[in-house]
């Protein structure tokens, strides 16, 4: 019977511009408080990317070098790149190209785009695994990268969405194993369309005749709406759900998991998962206290500082999990 093979994380990295944006700076441009930023998302500050210096794709590649210089790889190994964002650097092309450009990677290898927002890098992940799990590819880069920063409301009408997000880029090396019980063990993607509408940034949509005299008109609807209220009910209800349907397809409990990485999302959406799933505070993984919400970038951010901290180790069951606008939501289930 022939060794099933499957992928393993052989690399992580991540990169947040130089730019520290705290919650007090916010203050006066949003007519907002320290206090009251905390009390509801429970973030401290942000990073925001510096125009000249940081952009959407060399954010993931600073990223990308350290994955790939802890797997010990070259970027001219690097078979297929999968780059998860809702920023790109232009409309056309995707900034997956970009990245093999600044990565100076010169073997042709395909470079897919997925847009799929807070979920975006587990479902790239899925992808990735799945070009491995088959054979066609050995070494698969994934990448999460995110500037908000330039597209926030940065007015008092916008503060309740605006003070959420920040910047930054984390990615992963993907290389084969077959290995029993090593590796991503299963993927969970999910999308229920209905609810679009509840998180949207719907400019510029190509369903208008001429779309740059719209935006002139409307550039409020430039700026990200969102529905919070009705993101955070459906939020801890998806999250546990698909957690634990990665946990029960491979025979697990809560109890097992060594360290769950959630999207970054919201403090308390992290909290009351965490208590849904009974874990203890040394199981779960935050840091939107100091990054906010990076949308595609938070999972791997938080998965790389976890790393680099010694938080997850050899042997480790690491859960990822995410929920973001679409709705969308995954979780990918890791034996370390």
């Amino acid at each position: 019977m022939a060794t099933l093979r499957h992928s393993y994380i052989a690399g992580v990295g991540h990169y947040v511009p130089s730019r520290v944006v705290t919650n007090a700076e916010l203050e006066p441009l949003m007519n907002t408080s320290d206090a009251w930023i905390q009390e509801r998302t429970g973030i401290q500050e942000r990073r925001w990317f510096e125009e000249g210096k940081d952009t959407t794709a060399n954010m993931g590649a600073n990223a990308a070098r350290k994955a790939l210089e802890m797997a010990s790889v070259e970027a001219n190994d690097v078979q297929m790149i999968v780059f998860a964002t809702l920023s790109p650097d232009y409309f056309f092309p995707g900034s997956g190209v970009l990245l093999q450009r600044e990565l100076g990677i010169s073997n042709n290898c395909p470079a897919l785009d997925v847009r799929n927002q807070c979920s975006g890098f587990v479902y790239a992940l899925s992808v990735a695994d799945q070009f491995i799990r088959t054979g066609m590819y050995d070494t698969v880069l994934v990448v999460g990268s995110e500037i908000h920063s330039s597209g926030l409301d940065k007015s008092p009408e916008g503060r309740g969405v605006s003070v959420i997000f920040g910047d930054g880029a984390g990615a992963v090396v993907l290389r084969p194993s077959t290995t029993e019980g090593q590796g991503i063990l299963s993927t969970h993607l999910h999308a229920q369309g209905e609810f679009a509408e509840e998180l949207i940034v719907k400019e510029p949509g190509s369903n208008r005749d001429n779309r740059a005299d719209y935006v002139v008109a409307n550039k409020q609807d430039l700026y990200p709406y969102m529905n919070g209220q009705n993101v955070f009910k459906h939020a801890v209800v998806r999250f546990p759900q698909v957690i634990k349907e990665a946990l029960e397809q491979n025979g697990y409990q809560s109890t097992d998991v060594d360290m769950l990485i959630p999207h970054q999302a919201n403090l308390r959406i992290t909290q009351y998962v965490q208590q849904k799933m009974g874990l203890t505070d040394d199981k779960v993984f935050s840091n939107i206290q100091r990054y906010g919400n990076t949308t595609a970038a938070s999972v791997p951010i938080a998965l790389s500082e976890a790393v680099q901290a010694g938080k997850i180790k050899r042997g480790d069951l690491v859960c990822l999990a995410a929920f973001g606008s679409g709705f969308t939501w995954a979780s990918a289930l890791i034996k370390w």
